[in-house]
């Protein structure tokens, strides 16, 4: 009888550990393969999959927005009547967005990296550092004495935790381009991946850009080897892998596979600006909120009731935003009414909403990354809505690697108003708008531009049968002015500023949506549904920005769905 039940344990277990390597058994795939049940550790070169890997961490300066539907647009009083904010259900992913709008300090540290890495005084970059600079001038008024703001807000100590302002849209992508690749240089040599001084010493032709290291990083600070394994995780891994090799007699023992990739899980995603549907989810914080009416639009402010005053016991009348009040009136009465600021104020200087997010209201307004429409196209997309898509792909050169922009070829850009700026710097990878061959025979994009898609584009407009009438440059969907700068052989600017009394709109696609009021407004701005355009290459003394990031994997944070 013993040995009956013996056997039946011995035959128990060997059936278990069958169940177990096959998938059974509650199975976690921790080193196996879900599919084949292979091992996916890596042991002996073979397939490995990042099976440590737990979420995205937070980057700096950021909060998590987690994700989810939302009225977008305009329920709750309107006075206006606006038709550019009708309300339309959206849902948006989960993300990351700044807590604070960027500041006159986080700009300055970009200006002073551009300036130290792209000496202006160096003909050869001048343009580059022209280009980040913020517009001071953008505080004068023809009837009003501002000066000290054109040489102090920038740069004066007094300002730097104060929102950067006289920052154009495409400064403001700069910035978040410029900032992704700051953060992630950091991460990398933090975890040991590049040499101790690859932060320090940069030059114009061997600086660190995310996307050349993903893709290319060989060519990542122009080449240069020792910063790129000179980090103690490299060089363990290599004497590792050379030592393998060199074991198993493959060969020289060359060391392979000592870059970190995206299956790491090391690398952020980018700093970017957020879309309008996320920055007025985030701006509405509906996650504290339990009021039906609150979550389907019926909430005004970023915070919870209907008026601009504190209503609790310990800040009773206190204001909670920044904002013009009325005629003349920027800050209240001095001592007694007051909101503590007349032109912007400090960050985080009212309390935050729901999210932990301060200031999305009132302060400054802020860029966002679409380009401006009079409608919110909900019929064809209410998931992550988004408009101002131009998608492209990275350029191969005839040697069949990936172009990167040296020093001899930084491409520059004239904008509208005669300022020149670098459409990319050195060490990043050039970039062309994608063509048939990514788009042949899809159904869920046909074109690299879809700024006109269904609204601007010929086909949405009423001459659409008309090709008479297509070819008539007045008689587009949007007929705005149509001014050109070029610049000749010897840098002088032709303007040519469009006269015509037949225009009808100023929209186009450079034009960008600004959200959020700010010092300068009356409450009615305030309200994150409200909406309004500004060129993107103009700059203003009353509209800034924050950046946001994307959220890869689980919508939420920390969490785990209950087995069934």
């Amino acid at each position: 009888m013993r040995k009956y039940f013996a056997v039946k344990a011995l035959f128990t277990a060997v059936i278990a550990a069958l169940l177990v390597s096959c998938g059974g058994g509650g199975n976690e795939y921790t080193t196996t393969s879900r599919g084949t049940g292979w091992d996916v550790t890596g042991k002996n070169g073979g397939f490995e999959l990042n099976t440590k890997y737990k979420e995205q961490a937070t980057g700096p300066g950021l909060v998590f927005i987690e994700g989810g539907t939302f009225t977008m647009g305009r329920v709750k009083d309107d006075p206006m009547h606006d038709w550019n904010n009708t309300p339309n259900q959206q849902h948006v992913q989960s993300f990351y967005i700044d807590e604070t709008e960027v500041t006159n300090g986080m700009y300055l540290e970009m200006l002073d990296w551009v300036k130290t890495v792209f000496p202006p005084e160096d003909e050869e970059y001048r343009k580059i550092y022209d280009g980040v600079v913020p517009d001071t001038l953008v505080w004068r008024n023809r009837l009003g004495y501002n000066e000290e703001m054109t040489k102090n807000y920038l740069r004066h100590p007094a300002y730097q935790n104060y929102p950067v302002v006289g920052v154009s849209w495409v400064q403001a992508v700069e910035y978040a381009d410029w900032r992704t690749d700051r953060v992630n240089e950091l991460i990398l040599n933090q975890e040991g991946h590049t040499a101790k001084d690859a932060l320090a010493n940069q030059e114009a032709g061997s600086t660190f850009n995310t996307e050349t290291y993903l893709n290319a990083p060989t060519l990542t600070y122009g080449g240069d080897d020792e910063k790129l394994r000179g980090g103690k995780r490299s060089q363990s891994l290599e004497k590792k892998k050379t030592a393998k090799a060199a074991k198993a007699g493959d060969g020289t023992g060359e060391a392979s596979g000592l870059y970190v990739t995206r299956k790491d899980g090391i690398i952020l995603p980018a700093y970017r600006l957020p879309t309008e549907a996320e920055w007025e989810y985030a701006a509405l914080a509906n996650v504290g909120n339990r009021e039906y009416n609150a979550i389907r639009g019926r909430k005004k402010y970023p915070w919870d009731g209907q008026y601009t005053r504190s209503g609790k016991r310990t800040t009773r009348g206190d204001h909670l935003a920044n904002f013009k009040q009325g005629d003349g009136d920027y800050g209240g009465v001095a001592g007694w009414s007051d909101d503590g600021a007349d032109i912007t104020a400090p960050v985080k200087f009212y309390s935050p909403n729901d999210f932990g997010v301060y200031e999305m209201a009132g302060n400054v307004s802020e860029w966002v990354a679409d380009v401006y429409r009079p409608i919110v196209d909900d019929e064809f997309n209410d998931f992550n809505y988004y408009r101002g898509n131009q998608y492209t792909k990275n350029k191969i050169g005839p040697d069949g690697m990936i172009a990167v922009v040296s020093t001899d070829s930084i491409p520059y850009d004239t904008l509208s108003n005669g300022k020149t700026i670098a459409r990319a710097l050195p060490g990043q990878i050039q970039q062309q708008p994608v063509d048939e061959n990514e788009t042949y025979l899809r159904t869920n994009f046909d074109r690299s531009d879809n700024r006109d898609f269904r609204d601007g584009d010929a086909q949405s407009t009423k001459y659409f049968d008309s090709k008479d009438a297509l070819r008539d440059a007045n008689k587009r969907m949007y007929n705005s002015p149509q001014h050109s700068v070029e610049a000749d052989s010897i840098g002088k600017l032709d303007r040519q500023y469009d006269s015509s009394n037949s225009r009808t709109t100023l929209i186009n696609n450079q034009v960008r949506v600004y959200k959020g009021g700010s010092w300068r407004d009356r409450a009615y701005w305030l309200d994150p549904a409200t909406r309004r355009f500004y060129p993107q290459d103009m700059a203003s003394d009353d509209i800034g920005f924050r950046c946001a990031m994307s959220r890869v994997g689980s919508k939420a944070k920390k969490t785990k769905r209950a087995r069934n």
